[in-house]
């Protein structure tokens, strides 16, 4: 019988992906909003990037990520603060891989959206936009997002079956990933080659991997 990876089986499971809508133009979050629904998006609409902000204070993002996949399409020009200086918050604040950020730009503001894509912004879409091609975009981002919240979760779980590994447990593992036999690790650590391969066992049968090469990738994803 094959042995999967505990971390992967209980991760919790992924809530409803949504599409923030920052625009200050009531007509264009309205068309929006429709345009998802048709697709069978969620959105959450704000008039302006204050009222974003405000809904972040609202969420402990810095110390833990989202449950559920996001994106935000962003207009560049608004009233007070600017869809680039909310987008620069948001990258000072490492929230960009979680919930990556679409602009929505004038045909005057596409170098400023170019430049906004080399910092680490999505895409950006012109004005008139293609509603295909736009929510095609969109789908794409909340794919990138649950990605990122997948690979968060799971690192997480590793860390925490790392954790439940005894100090003797620790020290066999780290000689296995050197690719050392057990000989020579009952030599290093001055035990029996028994003890190893019960402790060996142990640690496989925790971290659910069945070779020293599963465990070696396993570490390096929760090293990430």
């Amino acid at each position: 019988m094959s042995t999967a990876s505990p971390a992967t089986p209980h991760l919790p499971p992924l809530g409803l992906p949504v599409v923030h809508l920052v625009d200050d133009e009531p007509v264009v979050r309205d068309a929006l909003a429709w345009l998802l629904r048709s697709r069978r998006l969620l959105s959450e609409g704000y008039a302006h990037a204050e009222a974003f902000e405000a809904w972040l204070a609202t969420r402990d993002l810095d110390g833990a990520w989202p449950d559920a996949p996001c994106c935000v399409l962003l207009d560049v020009r608004m009233p007070g603060t600017s869809g680039l200086v909310l987008f620069e918050r948001l990258v000072e604040r490492g929230l960009t891989a979680r919930m990556p950020v679409i602009f929505l730009t004038g045909h005057g503001d596409v170098p400023m959206a170019v430049a906004a894509v080399k910092r680490g912004a999505f895409d950006f879409v012109e004005k008139p936009f293609s509603d295909n091609a736009l929510v095609d975009r969109v789908e794409r981002a909340l794919e990138v997002s649950a990605a990122a919240i997948r690979a968060r979760q799971q690192q997480h779980g590793l860390r925490r079956l790392l954790a439940e590994l005894t100090d003797r447990e620790r020290e066999v593992m780290d000689r296995v990933i050197d690719g050392l036999a057990n000989k020579q690790i009952a030599d290093a650590l001055d035990i029996s080659v028994r003890t190893v391969e019960v402790h060996r066992a142990r640690v496989f049968d925790k971290m659910g991997v069945r070779s020293a090469v599963e465990l070696a990738n396993l570490l390096r994803e929760a090293q990430r």
